[in-house]
């Protein structure tokens, strides 16, 4: 099956659900058809400045899906009907749509400096353009298409994001060993800021918020060790930490 990376920005207004939220429903909408298997959705937090409009914290999200029935082609096709349907009055939707070995160092360098910079719709074109990849603004201005393209480039680099949907994520609330972790969802590794990594017979809180972050390609679950908790010998770190990446 060959890997395809959905890139979308600025769907969303102050009164309506956010981008994370309409992106969960997409890919729910294209595994029920049966068009894809979704392997995860990642959030990408961009630059936050003035010049630069956005709803609440401009942030975009990538979602890495594998082709079943569906082609380029009509993947899109549904992607763009589906935002074109679904975003708020007002936005400025961006999508981008390409297959991972698309992806250039052209556009990883675009998506680090989309955390500290000020871009401009037309590099995000010419980009796209000179990698053949699709990326367009569906709604308003086409703002999004920065974003769009950014959260490509950041989840590709391997070192930005967090996981707000794997399959198995969501339903995770309690406490859990390590191995049974690993079973219900699709975390590459459990391990400590410094390295160290639970046993597999250890015990993780996973509440309120189990979230793993994107690092080095793997979706690492982080925690930290608890010495004065008769529950667990491990929980996942605060969300204050977590939202850094």
């Amino acid at each position: 099956m060959t890997s395809y990376l959905i890139g979308i920005d600025d769907t969303d207004n102050l009164a309506s659900r956010g981008t994370g939220a309409l992106s969960r429903l997409l890919c729910a909408q294209l595994r029920a058809a049966e068009l894809v298997e979704v392997a995860g959705i990642t959030r990408h937090q961009l630059f936050v400045s003035p010049q630069i409009p956005y709803t609440s914290h401009n942030s975009s999200i990538c979602m890495t899906v594998q082709l079943l029935r569906a082609q380029p082609d009509q993947l899109a096709d549904v992607c763009r009907a589906f935002l074109l349907e679904e975003s708020a009055v007002g936005s400025d939707v961006g999508l981008c749509l390409t297959s991972w070995s698309a992806v250039t160092p052209a556009i990883l360098e675009f998506g680090k400096q989309a955390k500290h910079e000020v871009l401009l719709h037309t590099r995000a074109y010419q980009l796209a353009d000179d990698a053949g990849i699709l990326l367009e603004g569906l709604t308003g201005d086409g703002g999004g298409v920065i974003g769009a393209l950014a959260a490509v480039g950041l989840h590709v680099g391997g070192n930005d994001g967090r996981f707000l949907w794997m399959d198995g994520l969501r339903e995770l609330n309690g406490v859990y060993t390590a191995g049974q972790l690993y079973q219900a969802a699709r975390i590459d590794s459990i391990r400590a800021l410094a390295g160290a990594e639970p046993p597999m017979t250890a015990r993780i809180d996973v509440r309120p918020w189990p979230r793993p972050v994107l690092i080095e390609g793997r979706a690492v679950l982080l925690v930290e060790e608890v010495c004065d908790d008769e529950q667990c010998d491990w929980r996942i770190l605060p969300k204050e930490v977590i939202r850094q990446y």
